[in-house]
């Protein structure tokens, strides 16, 4: 029998989206058996000392080792060629992974060759793979990861929504006081006040100490009891200190009350 026969014979071919996903799900469930409940009958075949073998899926749900297609191009795509060279070389396990994996990509070629030769339009290719991927790859299945990703998935997604209300509430949290943001870093609460700031701040405030306007790239600091404000590095201030700062009192006030 040759390798690229389907058991429909070669008149078989599926020419709308739904017979070539029918198409793809047969062949997908053959070769699943062929890796999982026939798995020491598709050990057993694969005999290293033979020459390339492919595991083929058939539309009607059968699989098949055999030799590659003799013609050139074959009529559908090959399967990857020499599976059985690999056996004895590696575990089990992961031979059949590496089989599993390999199958997942001759079904996707096999689909897209139809899409192609019948001309599908983007529209139906959408949608052909959008039908394909909403089932567990073959890979999925043999490694049993299928359920797990669909648990990881949805705590995945928990977890996102968990950060971004953790973000949004940190992202709520007021300003320091004494510490001058820059405008685009106002708390979005009191947003008519915070355009009255912007315009006293960058147009009219000047430092207590140099006299110099307002920059918005320059961190500064206000006096909690004259309320006037003084860039950092005038009065000798650094962001980092002003964090431990509870109320902050600018040079002069503090030789004001020494003195009293």
């Amino acid at each position: 029998m040759d390798g690229g026969g389907d058991g429909g014979g070669a008149a078989y071919n599926p020419r709308t989206v739904e017979e070539v996903f029918r198409d793809f799900k047969g062949r997908r469930n053959g070769m699943i058996k062929a890796l999982t409940t026939d798995v020491q009958e598709f050990y057993r075949l694969c005999d290293p000392e033979k020459e390339n073998l492919c595991l083929y899926g058939h539309p009607n749900e059968h699989w098949e080792v055999n030799l590659p297609a003799e013609e050139v191009p074959p009529e559908l795509p090959e399967p990857v060629l020499g599976i059985n060279f690999a056996r004895d070389g590696m575990m089990e396990k992961d031979w059949l992974s590496l089989v599993a994996v390999h199958s997942d990509a001759w079904l996707l070629a096999v689909a897209f060759f139809f899409g192609a030769r019948f001309g599908f339009d983007k529209a139906d290719r959408k949608r052909l793979f959008n039908m394909m991927n909403d089932l567990p790859s073959i890979f999925e299945v043999v490694a049993g990861t299928a359920k797990k990703a669909s648990k990881e998935k949805s705590s995945v997604s928990n977890n996102s929504s968990n950060r971004s209300k953790s973000n949004s509430k940190r992202g709520s949290e007021p300003k320091p006081k004494y510490s001058k943001p820059e405008p685009n870093e106002e708390e979005e609460e009191g947003v008519e006040e915070e355009d009255e700031d912007d315009d006293d701040e960058q147009g009219e405030t000047q430092c207590g100490a140099c006299g110099e306007s307002y920059a918005a790239d320059e961190f500064w600091i206000c006096c909690d009891l004259c309320e006037n404000w003084f860039h950092g590095k005038c009065v000798k201030i650094t962001p980092a200190r002003a964090e431990h700062i509870k109320q902050y009192k600018c040079p002069s006030c503090s030789n004001k009350r020494a003195r009293s």
